[in-house]
């Protein structure tokens, strides 16, 4: 493999196919399967790359594996460290304890515990330090300076971009004619090494990549605009603000396009990927469904190839997804009614809404934080409908009751 200064000839078809032979019996083949439903709904040809069924349900586990393949012995007693929040760190840490390397990880300070602990489940020693992610590296980079351990990059590595590179390899194995291969972008690793295998077996394909809108770094890079990069974003997985440099110059030369997505678009494509795929994607995984549901047209009669990265989202996190889109959708939604304190009024209130086919969710009173005369109260409810034509008919019934209704409408973006 070409040395990373001489980036132009940094990763090459034949270094992807090299690191399919070294990941290979170690890192799962996955599937690459035709959605119907989506592709009914979409009006185009959609086919999904279930990396979120690699064992620790992320896609860095082939570049994890290729870097860590090629330490020389004397490196590999030493050990390695890598600085993380997630899904690196797994894969690293997974497969350091298979070939019997020691590993440190470093993640910032706020990261949950859970992913602390999977980390730490495979044997690495993890060091929260840090209040960000830039934090962290610079003390993965000082510590492991001053240990002698080697570091393993997340994304700009030629060896672990070449690495993530053979996802392209068994998509375009599987199904060699994809018009169009749309990639979640955070550091660049993925998009990079799946462009260069590509490209290469398949001049005319195009190559988009997704990122979340709260995190345009690549895109800032490639389009030469100057938007903000911070915030809370779903898509914690492509949430870089700093890409790498190695990364952006083979996305320059190869890949076709960026694209962003909103928090919206984001839970709208996690939410269906549950609900129609039965599969767990966290928001990065479901980053490039998200682009083909924000800007149909555009995809519209396409073959299109989708990665669904990884599959490690905190549940409260997803369950707090699937709750807001029912919202959206209609089908879950909260109702503040003025209605007068006396006894049976709540109970009249239940009855026209069980005689409509609503089912009530929650319910409490609220008499002192009002503005409502003191015989007066004011009730509020979560109902749940079919849908927005269902709501609006329970609606209809509660004011030809002589009820006032006030909706709590979920936030569109």
């Amino acid at each position: 493999m070409a040395d990373s200064t001489d980036t132009k000839t940094a990763v090459t078809l034949d270094d992807v196919r090299r690191a399919s032979k070294v990941i290979e019996g170690a890192v799962v083949h996955t599937p690459f399967d035709r959605s119907r439903t989506l592709s009914h709904d979409l009006g185009a040809d959609i086919w999904l790359k279930f990396e979120n069924l690699q064992f620790t349900s992320s896609y860095k586990e082939r570049g994890a594996l290729v870097r860590l393949s090629a330490l020389s012995e004397a490196e590999r007693k030493r050990g390695v460290i890598a600085m993380s929040a997630g899904n690196h760190a797994q894969g690293v840490s997974y497969h350091a304890g298979r070939l019997g390397i020691p590993a440190t990880i470093v993640m910032p300070e706020g990261t949950p515990a859970v992913k602390a602990e999977n980390t730490k489940r495979w044997g690495a020693r993890v060091i929260l330090e840090g209040k960000t992610l830039e934090d962290a590296a610079r003390f993965a980079h000082a510590y492991g300076k001053e240990h002698g351990l080697v570091f393993v990059h997340p994304f700009n590595d030629l060896l672990v971009i070449a690495g993530q590179g053979t996802v392209a390899l068994e998509i375009l194995a599987d199904v060699p004619d994809l018009d169009v291969l749309l990639v979640p972008v955070g550091g660049g690793g993925l998009i990079a090494g799946m462009a260069v295998a590509a490209k290469a077996l398949k001049p005319d394909i195009e190559i988009v990549g997704v990122e979340a809108a709260l995190y345009p770094s690549v895109y800032n890079i490639i389009k030469g605009t100057q938007m903000p990069a911070r915030g809370d974003t779903l898509a914690e997985g492509i949430a870089v603000a700093n890409p790498g440099d190695v990364t952006c110059e083979i996305i320059s030369r190869l890949v076709d396009d960026i694209v962003l997505v909103s928090e919206t678009d984001l839970e709208r494509a996690t939410f269906a990927l549950l609900m129609i795929e039965k599969t767990v994607v966290e928001g990065a995984g479901a980053a490039g469904l998200a682009a083909m549901m924000a800007d149909r047209q555009r995809w519209k009669g396409r073959k299109v190839g989708l990665v669904l990265t990884g599959g490690n989202i905190d549940p409260r996190l997803l369950a707090s997804v699937l709750t807001r889109e029912l919202a959206r959708e209609g089908r879950l939604s909260r109702l503040t009614i003025d209605i007068p304190d006396r006894p049976g009024e709540l109970s009249r209130v239940s009855g026209v809404l069980g005689q409509a086919g609503a089912n009530i969710i929650e319910v409490y009173h609220q008499r002192v934080f009002t503005d409502l005369p003191a015989k007066g109260t004011e009730l509020n409810l979560v109902i749940e409908t079919r849908d927005k034509s269902h709501l609006e008919g329970v609606l209809a019934q509660l004011e030809a009751k002589g009820y006032r209704v006030v909706v709590k409408a979920a936030q569109a973006g």
